[in-house]
């Protein structure tokens, strides 16, 4: 009872500041509670819902944090930290095309605003795509896997279908005592072992097929070489410093100017007139995406 009294004078700003100072000691539900009573005297900042929002994660509570973060972009459909946690929540639902969707907006906006989240936000961007990518992949192999079982019931279908108009006309043959009985059966026989065999043949050729599938499908990784170090996506217009480390040109030029003159991996001094174009890794990307089309996706 005291805590409430002692809030309940509080200003919007210093319920918000409360919460800040709760959430930074860990006690994520009471800092909520702040935020809440900052909402209810100030419905119109959107800071508050994110604030919220994030507690919300910290909870588990993914739902109640999209519901925030929504809430948040409609009073201000620019606010990254809005696209963000959004995704983030998005992403723990398994909902990862809309995850993959307000990641990305974060991050451009984020560029747009001249903020500076560190990789933080691109890392986790990735991580998305390669998680859509995933279950993309399990749907196709269910996919596959169904096709292969339909199609190999209809090849059982087809001779045993054979199989009993073999024995039909083998009936009738027996039946109109035209056919010698030793000559008769060793002709059905022989008839029976093609069917048999083209079943067998046939299924065999379909598995085989199946599994070469199921086997470059294994193979499909970008290679982390292949990848920007800030990114950590595919290259596109590689460039190389003087430490010999390659980066996407768009990244490290932004680096350079939001967060510093230096090398982010080897901490080197770095000037963007240094940057060189990587020519022989643009050639090697190239031909990797000329091989494995499926990587412009993933």
């Amino acid at each position: 009872m005291s805590k409430m009294y002692t809030t309940a004078n509080l200003s919007d700003k210093e319920l918000k500041e409360e919460g800040n100072r709760l959430f930074n000691l860990h006690k994520y539900e009471d800092a909520a509670h702040c935020y809440t009573k900052a909402i209810i005297k100030n419905p119109t900042q959107a800071l508050y819902f994110t604030n919220r929002a994030l507690c919300n994660l910290k909870l588990k509570r993914w739902e109640s944090s999209c519901l925030d973060c929504r809430r948040a972009l409609d009073i201000d459909p620019c606010l990254v930290k809005g696209h963000f946690f959004l995704g983030l929540a998005l992403l723990e639902m398994e909902l990862v095309d809309e995850a993959v969707k307000h990641l990305q907006r974060a991050v451009d906006l984020a560029k747009e605003q001249k903020l500076n989240y560190g990789d933080d936000m691109t890392s986790i961007l990735r991580q998305a795509r390669k998680r859509c990518f995933q279950l993309r992949e399990e749907q196709r192999i269910a996919q596959d896997i169904e096709l292969q079982s339909y199609l190999n019931q209809l090849i059982v279908e087809d001779a045993e279908r054979r199989l009993a108009a073999l024995k039909e006309q083998e009936t009738a043959k027996d039946a109109d005592g035209k056919s010698e009985a030793e000559t008769s059966s060793i002709e059905f026989t022989r008839n029976k072992e093609e069917i048999e065999e083209k079943r067998d043949m046939c299924m065999a050729h379909l598995n085989d097929l199946f599994a070469k599938v199921d086997e470059r499908r294994r193979k499909r990784e970008v290679p982390d070489y292949l990848c920007g170090k800030i990114s950590f996506e595919i290259l596109q217009e590689p460039v190389i410093t003087p430490s010999g480390i390659t980066y996407e040109r768009k990244d490290i030029e932004e680096h350079l100017q939001r967060v510093g003159h230096f090398d982010p991996v080897t901490r080197v001094r770095l000037t963007q007139d240094q940057l060189i174009p990587n020519l022989a890794m643009k050639e090697v990307v190239d031909t990797f995406l000329q091989e494995n089309e499926w990587a412009l996706y993933y």
